[in-house]
């Protein structure tokens, strides 16, 4: 299946927490000159425009990144992420919302490298589009989770990989957590982070307990609801899992995802999870 189009969902929580957790990442693994790898596994367009038919058809953008855009009382890592938005809308205007390519495409250096994978035909025109040609990117139109394990461990031997599949599939949550492992086997260095939806808590919970007796060291959860699990349609809360996550990592959510619950949890039914899942 590929009729999933994340311009319906631009800029809502769920981006808010995923490309909040990428920032700090990224910046985390900047401040050592060496060089490193982004590798995106499901890099989508990469660039939404907030004004158009997709993402204004239910407006997700209004409960996660819109909340953010003229508050003065934010969090210091919460505040750098809107910062980074507020770059790519000069206007100051919310018109406009980066995905995870055009982010990591602004934070990374010159001697970096970006290794975007999307298998969405029309996506794939639209993504070459965003990057423009920078020499640091290479756009690959194929099955993300494949082509990245092919691509590991990278020449550099540092590297960020994020997995941020669909899951219009049930059996996308135990594909994405079975490439996920066989990632570490062959870089064990690398930091990984699995962006996760909470439709069905009980596939959540499954994934967690593989990872835990996966014989992977050094995870970290950090999830974000804006409402109680339901068994409902819809995504009710949103989550990252980290492996080998910046040591600061941890501390910076501890301010920033409490926050978040609260201003974007509805009539105070926001919550959040900051959990290590295995230690180091």
């Amino acid at each position: 299946m590929l009729s999933y189009r994340h311009a319906f969902h631009a800029g809502n929580f769920a981006d808010v927490l995923k490309h909040l957790i990428l920032i700090r990442t990224i910046s985390y693994l900047s401040q050592k000159d060496k060089a490193f790898c982004y590798i995106d596994t499901h890099a989508g367009p990469g660039d939404y425009a907030l004004n158009g038919n997709y993402a204004l058809k239910n407006r997700e953008f209004e409960n996660g990144i819109a909340k953010l855009w003229q508050r003065h009382d934010l969090p210091e890592s919460v505040a750098d992420y809107v910062k980074l938005i507020k770059g790519f809308n000069p206007s100051a205007r919310l018109n406009r919302y980066p995905g995870s390519p055009l982010i990591a495409k602004h934070l990374l250096r010159q001697h970096d490298r970006l290794l975007l994978c999307e298998l969405h035909s029309t996506e794939i025109n639209a993504l070459n589009k965003a990057v423009n040609k920078d020499k640091r990117v290479t756009v690959f139109h194929a099955d993300g989770l494949k082509q990245a394990l092919g691509l590991l461990p990278p020449s550099e031997r540092r590297g960020l990989v994020l997995i941020d599949p669909s899951y219009e599939m049930k059996s996308d949550y135990a594909q994405a957590t079975e490439t996920l492992v066989k990632m570490t086997q062959r870089f064990a260095t690398g930091t990984y982070a699995l962006w996760y939806p909470v439709v069905e808590r009980h596939r959540n919970q499954v994934m967690e307990q593989a990872l835990q007796t996966s014989g992977i060291k050094n995870v970290q959860l950090f999830e974000l609801g804006i409402e109680a699990d339901t068994d409902g349609h819809g995504m009710t809360a949103c989550g990252m899992i980290v492996i080998n996550p910046p040591w600061t990592l941890a501390s910076e959510m501890q301010r920033a995802l409490p926050w978040l619950a609260e201003v974007l949890g509805p009539g105070g039914t926001g919550f959040y999870r900051i959990q290590t899942l295995v230690g180091e």
